[in-house]
């Protein structure tokens, strides 16, 4: 069993801020982040990495989480972005405006995956961090809301794509949709499957 990193030094640092990102895989919207400064005095329970919550699970700690938290704010790259910069960079660039609107200063900044964004803060990146740091957890929960909500409400304007269910991830249903419908305004272009039908 692999060790788990020993992150107990991050309880006594006041105002930390996790961060985290949603919406990298997709071939279609926007990618989201979310940085929040969890109180102390206020704890959720629940928190987890989004992806292992429920959606009804993660509707509700969403809104405890904009409730107890002493700051809170979200932060995003268009697809045209996306294009422009890669994934990668347009997710770094997400995270950084996700911490810059934040308004409440934090102390230190900690990040889920390998990479942190150009900030002015103190910052270290946490691989699994979303599994392992409340905060990061916290982000990654109010980040996935808001843009899966933002992707059932393309599902009106272009329905056939089934956006509602698979967010813009690259599904059977979602490929088959691109074959027969092609590209939308929210189509990554620089993503190959989205490629293929320029």
């Amino acid at each position: 069993m692999k060790k788990l990193p020993d992150l107990s030094f991050l309880n006594s640092i006041e105002l930390l801020a996790g961060v985290d990102e949603v919406g990298r895989g997709p071939l279609a919207g926007a990618v989201v982040a979310a940085a929040v400064i969890l109180d102390p005095e206020q704890p959720i329970a629940g928190l987890n990495d989004s992806k292992k919550i429920t959606q009804k699970n993660r509707e509700l700690l969403s809104i405890e989480i904009k409730e107890k938290s002493l700051a809170w704010s979200l932060g995003r790259a268009e697809v045209e972005e996306i294009d422009e910069l890669n994934i990668l960079h347009a997710s770094l660039l997400a995270m950084k405006r996700a911490v810059e609107s934040l308004n409440v200063f934090p102390k230190m900044v900690v990040v889920d995956g390998q990479y942190t964004p150009d900030i002015e803060h103190e910052k270290i990146a946490i691989i699994k961090g979303d599994s392992l740091v409340p905060a990061i957890s916290a982000a990654s929960i109010i980040a996935k809301v808001e843009r899966d909500n933002e992707m059932i409400k393309f599902d009106d304007i272009y329905p056939g794509y089934g956006f509602a269910s698979h967010k813009g991830y690259p599904t059977k249903k979602h490929i088959e949709a691109l074959a027969e419908l092609g590209i939308t305004d929210i189509h990554r272009r620089s993503f190959a499957p989205v490629a293929k039908y320029l």
